[in-house]
């Protein structure tokens, strides 16, 4: 990891871990079938970390490792935690699924537990899991849908895992000749699974709300008869009315239909009623901003902020970051200077916090105008007043996605 001695007191030496290549596609057009597990994982990965149960220490060597998934599913490849080398893939008691790993299993730093959904083009279309602190697969089932689906994340409370089924899918059919192509259905609610952690297939709860799609999610909670569920709601999930001619800069051809500007996400929240089965929805904020990162001992609980990466016009990118206050709805931003790009923003909790905001948030730039880059260290109470550190690295690296916070403790 990176030291910073005499800059600012870090409780994890592992700064984070981006992710790597070409900016990943996301809806492209496939023929060959396998594709649909092996050949996007060549576009781009995310790393994260599965963790100890702070009860149980002895787990750390057999449970805790860094593990990238990939854009939609495959496998899980382990990576080492100080040089990132590949060491293979993953298994949990010699069984990996066939239908592999979303690109976005989500871990409790609570209990250790790993939480993953799959899917693919037969049914039932989708399947989800837990594996256990000491690495074994403890929960598995079928999550039975209309038809293939196209999910991108998952979350979880203390309680339940929520799982979506939204109208933004594979078209039956290009699908049905051997073709992968969306197909955007505002005709067709937005449809979210809520099972208990450790359920079964029988016990998932459905409920509607209105058509979207969301790339990611915040957190979740519950409060009283309710679970509560915050993401990203695309009001244009398609880019509807994007200029698609030859007037687009070459440079930037194929990046017009992936502006989150265009596709117009926002902070939203939904609230799914367990007694009446009612999903109530409203906006959390105007703003265009996506890839939010909370404190990670609030995931799957009541939290107050999020750290979102504000989007920059025209491409797939981020040019600055916004502290969202959830429970009073205040924003404070960040803008990184003019031909920066910074990556998703990770939280890493001072030693000893109590306060939610009482850390440092890190992310990444490529500054395009100096060819360099640096890890930006904000502090998470303020970011408002810039970076108060920052680690100048060998090398320009591509602006890249998503980041990954872990304890060294944890790495092994």
């Amino acid at each position: 990891g990176i030291q910073l001695a005499n800059v600012v007191e870090l409780p994890i030496t592992l700064l984070a871990c981006f992710r790597m290549g070409a900016v990943a596609v996301p809806f492209p057009v496939q023929h060959r079938a396998h594709e649909l597990r092996h050949g996007f994982a060549t576009a781009g990965f995310k790393v994260f970390v599965t963790t100890d149960r702070t009860d149980r220490p002895d787990q750390v060597a057999a449970a805790a490792e860094a593990l990238a998934s990939f854009y939609q599913c495959g496998e899980l490849y382990r990576l080492d935690p100080h040089t990132l080398e590949t060491k293979g893939t993953t298994e949990w008691g010699g069984f990996f699924p066939q239908e592999g790993v979303s690109a976005h299993p989500r871990v409790d730093e609570h209990t250790g537990e790993l939480l993953f959904f799959n899917y693919g083009v037969e049914a039932p279309y989708m399947h989800y899991g837990v594996v256990s602190p000491a690495g074994e697969l403890v929960t598995y089932i079928d999550v039975p849908l209309p038809g293939p689906r196209l999910p991108h994340d998952m979350m979880f409370t203390e309680n339940w895992t929520i799982l979506n089924d939204l109208p933004l899918f594979w078209d039956p059919e290009a699908l049905a000749s051997g073709y992968y192509s969306n197909v955007f259905r505002r005709d067709l609610p937005s449809r979210f699974a809520l099972v208990r952690r450790h359920g079964s297939t029988e016990d998932i709860r459905w409920f509607e709300a209105d058509p979207t799609f969301v790339l990611h999610w915040t957190n979740a909670y519950e409060d009283g008869d309710e679970v509560v569920l915050d993401g990203f709601f695309q009001h244009n999930p398609t880019a509807r009315g994007v200029d698609r001619s030859a007037n687009v800069d070459p440079k930037h051809k194929g990046f017009e239909t992936l502006d989150m500007n265009v596709l117009q996400a926002r902070h939203h929240r939904w609230r799914f009623n367990l007694v009446t089965g009612e999903t109530r929805e409203e906006p959390l904020s105007e703003t265009c901003s996506e890839f939010p990162m909370i404190n990670g001992q609030h995931w799957g609980r009541p939290y107050r902020y999020s750290y979102n990466a504000l989007c920059a016009h025209g491409i797939f990118a981020f040019n600055g970051l916004v502290k969202h206050d959830v429970k009073t709805g205040a924003e404070t931003f960040w803008h990184a200077p003019e031909g920066t790009f910074v990556s998703e923003t990770v939280v890493a909790p001072r030693l000893g916090s109590t306060a939610e905001d009482d850390a440092y948030l890190l992310t990444f730039s490529c500054d395009m105008v100096n060819d360099e880059s640096h890890c930006e260290i904000f502090d998470a109470a303020d970011p408002t007043v810039g970076p108060i550190a920052r680690v100048k690295l060998p090398e320009r690296i591509s602006s890249g996605t998503h980041a990954t916070w872990a304890p060294a403790s944890q790495l092994t």
